[in-house]
């Protein structure tokens, strides 16, 4: 895509009502604009950013079998009043339209999915199966913070699965750990998942956290090995490592997602029943396994900053190159540099590499200072001294330096 395509202006005042790194890099490098407090429109760059995450979430669900629906965010009292949740969820929206009746908006989904499935599960025939959606969650937060971190309007990623028996459900909030740690190595983020404390379900909870000095929880980790021994905090301080005897260190963390064994709690509330081989009636075992994308976009922009701007790992990044000329005073020399960028652009873009190229008539160093900003993971330069030595300039964005390669050697494979 040309620079001047694009819906995009970058900012160099910051927001000055919101103090976090991540939502004030964001805003001023195009990927956001703030609507209000805990609620922030995607711009292209940051819808582009968001999908790129959602695209790699998608391909490791699609691979537990599950399917993907889109449900309602507007959701009926009726409904959170059978699972005892209308006037004891703080966070819930509720509100009365001006016919009289009381809904709710989609803090999560658990009253939704379940009476969807009561309507398909018959007999054990029917199980298992798993449904998901990637879906605007709306919570009343008294106090939205860290940016993109906690919102009063976010995306998530919530998975449902129904089965038979907890012995099922054990085996399938398996997979799905394992699907979660996947899909965190592809966003290059380090993950703890660690059994979540003073919650509803208790022991029947993890939480996916990754290291983070804005976060807002801590963890228990062994010096030597913190597969030794990794526990939230607020189970209270162990000395000393019980497996090695190691020293304990204490790890600011982010939530990064949150999986439940909610085995009938939801089924119980909305009488879903299944008959089993004997003809008899069983409740149905659900588990419900969140990811905050929302949350990750924030995570990203906070890990991967530096004191230049964004630096978002190539699996998620709005483009993988930003192809920049240098422009000079003399015309002769421009019409070259114009000449070699736009065959490279074309290869670009033929060899289906995303590519943002800076068109723009601005000065070379808001080029590179924007170009910086903005993140992507590579950038490549035409310029006059790459033109003298027949070369072009590749530097990737996490790097200080860049490098000099010759243009018979340039190739799509350099884009890792």
């Amino acid at each position: 895509m040309k620079q001047t395509d694009l819906f995009l202006k970058t900012k160099k005042q910051a927001l000055k009502d919101d103090t976090s790194l991540n939502s004030q890099l964001l805003y001023r490098a195009g990927y956001i604009d703030k609507t209000m407090a805990g609620a922030y429109a995607l711009l292209p760059l940051g819808l582009q950013l968001h999908n790129n995450i959602c695209n790699i979430i998608r391909k490791e669900i699609n691979l537990l079998n599950a399917q993907e629906l889109k449900l309602n965010i507007l959701t009926p009292k009726e409904n959170w009043v059978k699972t005892d949740r209308w006037d004891n969820f703080d966070a819930l929206f509720r509100f009365k339209s001006s016919y009289g009746s009381s809904f709710a908006l989609g803090a999560t989904h658990e009253e939704i999915i379940t009476p969807l499935a009561k309507d398909f599960i018959k007999s054990y025939k029917d199980l298992p199966f798993a449904l998901y959606q990637i879906q605007t969650k709306l919570r009343d937060e008294a106090r939205p913070k860290g940016g993109m971190l906690r919102l009063r309007e976010f995306t998530m990623k919530d998975l449902y699965s129904f089965h038979e028996n907890r012995q099922d459900l054990d085996k399938y909030y398996e997979k799905v750990k394992k699907a979660y740690l996947k899909i965190f190595k592809q966003l290059k983020l380090k993950v703890y998942a660690v059994e979540a404390s003073g919650e509803t379900f208790s022991n029947l909870s993890h939480e996916f956290l990754t290291p983070l000095e804005i976060g807002e929880d801590e963890i228990l980790v062994c010096e030597k090995d913190e597969t030794h021994f990794c526990k939230k905090s607020d189970h209270g301080e162990i000395q000393t490592c019980p497996v090695c005897k190691s020293n304990i260190k204490k790890i600011k963390v982010a939530e990064l997602a949150h999986i439940f064994k909610l085995e009938t709690k939801f089924s119980k509330a909305f009488d879903v029943n299944y008959l089993d081989k004997q003809g008899k009636q069983n409740l149905v075992y659900m588990g419900c396994y969140g990811i905050g994308i929302s949350r990750i976009i924030g995570i990203l922009a906070e890990k991967f900053a530096d004191d230049k701007g964004l630096s978002f790992p190539n699996s998620v990044a709005p483009f993988s190159i930003h192809l920049v000329p240098l422009y000079t005073k003399e015309a002769k020399v421009n019409k070259k540099i114009q000449d070699q960028i736009l065959k490279i652009y074309d290869k670009l873009v033929k060899s289906n590499i995303s590519v943002l190229y800076d068109n723009r008539e601005v000065s070379n160093s808001i080029k590179l200072v924007e170009s910086d900003l903005i993140g992507i993971p590579y950038r490549i330069v035409i310029s006059e001294k790459t033109l003298e030595n027949n070369s072009f300039e590749f530097k990737e964005r996490n790097k200080k330096t860049a490098k000099i390669i010759p243009l018979k050697n340039f190739n799509e494979k350099l884009i890792k």
